[in-house]
């Protein structure tokens, strides 16, 4: 029987306490992936090497690459470079040199639970508005992240990313692109899980944040368009205008005690 004026609001979907302890546990060794790879990672080296120490990594620990075959992908991280803004697919001849701005997107699946994270890191010493692309877009980030609060809802999140970004701008005293059609989502069980997180927006809509909830948090911003395209690869995202591109991601979790950061490193 139907109660009138009762309504179940929409809530992004929840886990059990223990349920997240299984995700921090692969989380973990995302984290632990993506260490390895950025202490692998040198001028000569190629993306390629990065995807394989990743592998090893996440399958040592008693995971599985999260990535290698989704939809076909035929790699365990994505590597994006300079201009490639995500989905860079790795490659023994693309091998990195001094200057380059390097995106490593990578997933682990460990006792059916996923976790899913990205960084953004130089090869030597970056000039500084590559330096200034990548802090900003891992505070938007960390700003995502903080606003992962039981009674908020999903733009919410968008919106502390968006005002973390133009702060970020007053900041580095440049302008950065905040990427059109890419953002976050649910994780669980599966990898990608509604709903689609934007990486911009008005505050106050969407499905409410509650204890448990869980989003994989990731802004991509560029020097300049908002625009990108789809390399013949079918798969690589670059930006239309050829200025670079930054890539963070963390898997966090809404929580009585705040926000829980579940790809975290030991």
């Amino acid at each position: 029987m139907g109660l009138m004026g009762l309504r179940s609001r929409k809530v992004v979907p929840q886990r059990t306490p223990g349920e997240l302890d299984a995700m921090a546990v692969a989380g973990a060794l995302v984290a632990s992936a993506l260490a390895a790879v950025r202490q692998a990672a040198g001028p000569g080296v190629s993306t390629l090497t990065l995807d394989e120490v990743a592998e090893s990594v996440i399958r040592d620990g008693g995971g599985v690459p999260s990535f290698l075959g989704y939809h076909g992908y035929p790699a365990s991280i994505c590597s994006s470079v300079n201009d490639r803004v995500v989905h860079g697919i790795p490659s023994s001849r693309e091998t990195l040199a001094p200057g380059d701005l390097v995106s490593i997107d990578c997933g682990a699946i460990v006792d059916g639970w996923h976790g899913d994270s990205a960084i953004t890191f130089g090869i030597g010493t970056l000039i500084p508005v590559d330096e200034a692309l990548s802090q900003a877009t891992k505070e938007a980030m960390e700003a995502g992240a903080a606003a992962m609060v039981p009674g908020n809802r999903l733009t919410d999140v968008s919106h502390a990313i968006e005002t973390a970004t133009r702060a970020a701008e007053k900041r580095y005293g440049r302008t950065f692109g905040i990427v059109d059609g890419y953002g976050g989502h649910g994780i669980g069980r599966q990898m990608h899980m509604d709903p689609f997180l934007p990486n911009e927006g008005a505050p106050g809509r969407g499905p409410h944040l509650a204890v448990g909830s869980v989003l994989a948090i990731e802004p991509m911003l560029t020097l300049g368009t908002t625009k990108t395209l789809v390399l013949d690869d079918e798969w690589t995202v670059i930006t239309a205008d050829g200025s670079r591109a930054a890539h963070w991601e963390h898997t966090v979790a809404a929580t009585e005690n705040g926000p829980r950061i579940l790809t975290q490193g030991s």
